[in-house]
């Protein structure tokens, strides 16, 4: 095997091909990206058996072959190579990498050992990229961390005619964004669904997100059930996640008529000053008045805080107690200047209700991003 390819191109490819690798797996060859050559240049592969990743890239080639060396290596390497040319070649296991005055001997790893990737159906639809990664960042920080639930340790992607619904969420919050989703030629109006793990789907929505359009194939193959995402002579596939997600979207009010509309830069900023004070895991009370609303944090005996800000209420006056942190992940996701903070009811008037933070273009304008991130509050000792 023997080819020359641009080292920016190469480097590339190879940081792609390892991203969403394990750190550590328990199968050594499974850390090892598969290098191919092809009539037009290179393919480039990873897998784990969960996930994997795959691109095709230009390279001028003189002996066809087929080699697998050790991933994050490769792209330590690749990534500080002097500026020219990458040369590639191999004899009796060993593979010479050189790049002007700059020469690395690696020792090739058994390619008849390496799994069989993947292969994926035809697409199932066609998503905008740039809303595809702006939806993921919103709704994937509610999904659940802890692996004990896996089901909930993803995003639900929900597939109707024309859109495509993500929700995720670890039982104290939910997160919902719909996008358009083109069927494309099949013209399918299907319902399809699928679980994506959570940190899966926010690297690939990282990765794609200035690709201009993502095609997508949901596929059930072999008792393997696989999402796929194409663009830009790259794919990613990754196994779901099986079980049945909770069905939470149900726990969105239709209307609510209690509300308050904030500036989202001047609620983010006093949120972070305000909880200074807090022991962890504490929460901030919040008072909703007609004279705006005031943050109220009692961290210990040592330390207290308070801080007023502008707001408008619709409504009556009302105060909930919330973690600044899951407050900020969902204020942070709201990309407009101004939040609205509705306040939903409850069967006891002596419990609040959930809040429901949605974008606001104006104080008067909802926005138009239909992003909701419903936050249940913490029980207010009265």
């Amino acid at each position: 095997m023997k080819f020359q390819v641009n080292r920016d191109v190469f480097s590339e490819a190879v940081s792609f091909a390892v991203k969403l690798l394990p750190q550590r797996t328990t199968l050594p060859i499974l850390s090892g990206v598969l290098i191919e050559t092809t009539e037009t240049g290179l393919t480039l592969s990873s897998f784990d058996y969960e996930v994997s990743a795959q691109t095709e890239i230009a390279a001028e080639v003189e002996e066809q072959g087929k080699i697998l060396v050790s991933g994050r290596l490769l792209a330590d390497i690749a990534s500080r190579l002097p500026n020219a040319p990458v040369q590639f070649s191999t004899e009796e296991g060993r593979i010479s990498v050189t790049c002007g005055p700059a020469k690395f001997t690696l020792l090739s790893m058994p390619v008849e050992e390496y799994p069989t990737l993947p292969q994926v159906s035809a697409q199932s639809g066609l998503l905008p990229a740039d809303a595809f990664a702006t939806a993921v960042a919103q709704v994937a920080v509610a999904a659940s961390r802890d692996d004990v639930t896996p089901v909930i340790t993803g995003v639900q992607l929900e597939v109707s005619e024309n859109s495509l619904t993500m929700v995720a969420t670890d039982r104290y919050r939910v997160a919902v964004r719909a996008i358009d989703w083109d069927s494309g030629d099949t013209g399918s109006t299907e319902t399809l669904t699928a679980l994506v793990p959570a940190r899966t789907l926010q690297e690939i929505g990282k990765t794609f997100g200035h690709s201009g359009t993502i095609s997508v194939a949901i596929t059930n193959t072999d008792d393997r059930e696989l999402i796929a995402f194409r663009a830009d002579r790259k794919t990613v596939t990754s196994l779901l996640i099986k079980g049945n997600f909770p069905p939470v979207k149900r726990l969105f009010p239709e209307t609510v008529d209690n509300y308050a509309v904030i500036n989202t830069a001047e609620l983010i900023e006093a949120v972070r000053r305000v909880s200074l004070v807090l022991e962890r895991e504490a929460a901030l009370r919040f008072t909703f008045t007609l004279d705006g609303v005031t943050l109220e944090a009692i961290g210990s005996e040592q330390a207290q805080a308070s801080e007023s800000i502008d707001a408008h209420l619709s409504g009556g006056d009302t105060v909930v107690s919330l973690k600044p942190a899951f407050l900020l992940d969902g204020l942070g996701a709201v990309h407009s200047e101004f939040v609205r903070i509705s306040f939903t009811k409850t069967d006891n008037p002596n419990k609040p209700g959930p809040v429901l933070i949605t974008s606001q273009s104006s104080k008067d304008q909802p926005g138009a991003d239909n992003y909701k991130y419903l936050l249940q509050p913490n029980l207010l000792l009265r």
